[in-house]
This record gives structure tokens, C-alpha cells and sequence, in this order.
């Protein structure tokens, strides 16, 4: 089995043709398993050269809001008084950890969205 390494765009969309060639081989078989290496390739390529980077956590608040229909009254239980659920909303204070568990525990929010520093004080 002749398997090169992805380093550049060009073998990167080369080796995605031949993966479209291969996508009805039966596992176990000699293309089958050169499918799933080109598959494990590829995907490290992409997680290396395409990363996708979370929402900050007032973001992924604001979007779920958005998607459930829920207003800042409704997060008083997750953080706290109506005043300091604006004080989260407009970034004037951060989430607590405990906070954090509750958003994701009742809204379903990546913990890895909640936790990450805001935008505004991330280093650019």
C-alpha cells in the first residue's frame, strides 16, 4: 500500500478524489483499509489546518437564548439576580464556574465554550 503523508493543498484535494473513488469499498478489504488511512490522513490535516474555534462564552449564551426563545429572566436560575445576568450579557463580569456547570447542565452549552476567555480579553 503506496500511503504518502497530506503536506500541501494540492495532495490534500488529491487525496479527498481518491477517498470519492473508495467510498464504496468493503471494509476489511485492501481498499477498505487504504480508505481508512486516507480517511485518518485527512482528517489530521484538517484538524492541524482547518481548526474551527468556539464561540466565547457570551456568544454561545446569546445563541442558545436565540434557538430556545428565552429571555435574560429565564437564566436567573444558572446565574444568578436579573442584574447580574446582565452583567454576563454585556460582559461586565465574567462566569463563575459554578455558573458555567449550569449552563451547560440546563441549556446543553459546550462546557468548552463556557469556560474559554471572552473575545474582548483574549490576546490577539
Amino acid at each position: 500500500m503506496d500511503i504518502r503523508p497530506i503536506r500541501t493543498k494540492a495532495d490534500y484535494r488529491r487525496t479527498l478524489k481518491e477517498i470519492e473513488t473508495l467510498m464504496d469499498a468493503a471494509p476489511k478489504t485492501t481498499k477498505g483499509q487504504r480508505l481508512d488511512v486516507l480517511v485518518t490522513l485527512v482528517e489530521a490535516y484538517e484538524r492541524k489546518h482547518y481548526t474551527l474555534d468556539l464561540p466565547d462564552p457570551v456568544e454561545a449564551i446569546r445563541f442558545r437564548m436565540e434557538q430556545m426563545g428565552l429571555s435574560p429572566k429565564d437564566l436567573e436560575p444558572m446565574i444568578g439576580k436579573r442584574n447580574r445576568v446582565y452583567e454576563v450579557l454585556n460582559r461586565k463580569r465574567p462566569l463563575t464556574m459554578k455558573m458555567a456547570w449550569r449552563l451547560h447542565c440546563e441549556l446543553g452549552i459546550p462546557a468548552e465554550s463556557l469556560i474559554r476567555p471572552p473575545a474582548d480579553t483574549r490576546a490577539a
